[in-house]
């Protein structure tokens, strides 16, 4: 891994010389001149349209003193625990570079727990890196990209639904380094639809019974302009569903083709609906505290544990549950969206209101990548970054943010994604202004100038939009290294 990431240090140094010349250039508007040259601007103002300072791959790296600050008092007292949340698309769904950051953070700075997870198994999507989900039913699922009721949408980005009473979710570890002590299960409002239920004997979870999908479709005749992405968009459809009704293995349609368009879903049991499990077999745990999440303690170090549910209730939701240890240390939270953007989060006040629950020290954004398939321009995307932000500081207050450009990537496999480039200038831009870092992995793995080099690597994946895992491990390195390389230089400049 250490030498993958050498050759991505190799590209990015060797390929984005110009990109970050070029940035410089941009960014030189911002800079101060002489007191004579305009006295009705004000000191402030000057201070935050200063061009930002940027030290081993991170702009304006002052923004995440406070951070800084709490991590030397970690590592030097080790008593207490940091959660850092890291938010994006399906570059971190998958839990790769993520993962990479969470094990080297907590390597150096001692680990505090797996943090959130999701059983994104049960809504038939990729995630679950560390842990494993089952369930004896089918679930109802809602995503913060397609969904016009939001109501239910938390922290994930994604809930998980059902009106059927008997039911299990099995939570099993497949990392045992992450045995915890405390588990906190995330819901709307905080309603208590779950118990949480431990087995002395062990219990076989009978499979939820196989289901058929059927689409209502209608028909669109392709106009000029328009990509496969554009429609999933219009129609709030997903993406891989216009592709499985029309049998289409790539991104690539035809201008007058006409496409069926899913716009109706209907599951269609192959078996009995229910394969009911006896409640009975379980020991509910009792120790809830309430307060931000409904949160059992002082559970033993488990790596097994059931949600079943609380029977006072008729529906159930569920956004996510958190897992934690009782040692002092990193806690990496990972919350990835599958063609998630800036606007579908944005939706989604309930994300917002449940942020506090997981007490983020550092909040790291990694989004873009959908933004510029969708053909944003940077004005808008800037726009729906400035809104998350607000929405952010409003439910949780000014909490160290590190924003990340999008990697590079190309449209149609061939041609190069240039507005990866424009977002990471208006990020770097106003990053003193709206007070935030920026970890520029655009220029950092060579922009797309380095595509070549990327592919022979097997960095980047034949879509040319998604990296390899070998790819995103390399990523999580460099976001790794940036982050502890800017707290080494803040330790010995505080002392």
């Amino acid at each position: 891994m250490r030498t993958q990431t050498k050759i991505l240090r190799f590209i990015g140094i060797s390929m984005a010389l110009i990109t970050t010349m070029l940035l410089h250039s941009k960014m030189s508007k911002f800079s101060v001149g002489s007191p004579d040259d305009d006295t009705s601007i004000s000191t402030d103002k000057q201070d935050k349209n200063r061009e930002p300072s940027v030290y081993e791959n991170i702009y304006n790296p002052e923004a995440l003193n406070p951070f800084f600050e709490k991590l030397k008092a970690l590592d030097s007292l080790k008593d207490r625990k940091l959660n850092i949340v890291h938010i994006g698309d399906s570059h971190v769904q998958a839990d790769a570079m993520t993962n990479e950051v969470r094990q080297q953070m907590q390597a150096l700075f001692g680990n505090g727990g797996l943090g959130l997870v999701f059983p994104y198994s049960l809504m038939k999507t990729n995630g679950e890196r560390n842990v494993r989900f089952s369930s004896n039913i089918s679930w109802e699922s809602q995503k913060n990209t397609m969904s016009s009721n939001t109501e239910t949408i938390g922290i994930t980005g994604y809930s998980l639904l059902t009106t059927n009473k008997n039911f299990v979710i099995e939570l099993s570890l497949k990392n045992k380094n992450y045995l915890f002590n405390t588990l906190k299960i995330l819901t709307p409002k905080n309603k208590h639809f779950f118990e949480l239920a431990t087995s002395k004997f062990g219990v076989t979870i009978p499979p939820a019974p196989p289901t058929q999908v059927a689409y209502k479709t209608i028909a669109h005749k392709v106009q000029k302009g328009e990509t496969l992405y554009s429609l999933s968009r219009k129609y709030n459809v997903q993406l891989s569903k216009i592709q499985s009704v029309n049998h289409l293995k790539g991104t690539n349609i035809r201008i007058g083709e006409t496409l069926k368009i899913p716009t109706e879903k209907k599951i269609i049991e192959a078996s009995s609906r229910e394969r009911n499990i006896n409640l009975q077999g379980f020991d509910l745990i009792s120790n809830i505290d309430s307060l931000s999440g409904y949160t059992y303690r002082n559970l033993g170090g488990l790596d097994k544990v059931y949600l079943t549910p609380n029977a006072q209730n008729n529906n159930f939701a569920l956004n996510g549950i958190v897992l934690e240890n009782d040692q002092s240390g990193i806690i990496y939270h990972s919350i990835g969206v599958n063609g998630a953007r800036f606007s579908d989060y944005n939706k989604c006040s309930l994300f917002f209101e449940q942020v506090p629950a997981l007490q983020p020290d550092l909040i790291i954004v990694s989004l873009g990548t959908n933004e510029t398939f969708g053909k944003l321009s940077a004005a808008q995307y800037d726009e729906q970054v400035r809104i998350f932000l607000q929405q952010i500081r409003t439910q949780y207050g000014d909490c160290p943010i590190l924003l990340t450009s999008p990697p590079p990537s190309l449209f149609k496999r061939k041609i190069p994604n240039h507005l990866c480039e424009e977002y990471a200038t208006i990020l770097i831009d106003n990053a003193i202004k709206d007070n935030y870092g920026v970890f520029d992995l655009y220029s950092i793995l060579g922009g797309v100038e380095a595509m070549p080099e990327l592919i022979k690597q097997n960095f980047i994946s034949n879509d040319r939009i998604h990296y390899t895992h070998e790819g995103y491990v390399s990523q999580g390195d460099l976001l790794f290294e940036a982050i502890k390389n800017n707290y080494l230089k803040y330790k010995k400049q505080s002392k």
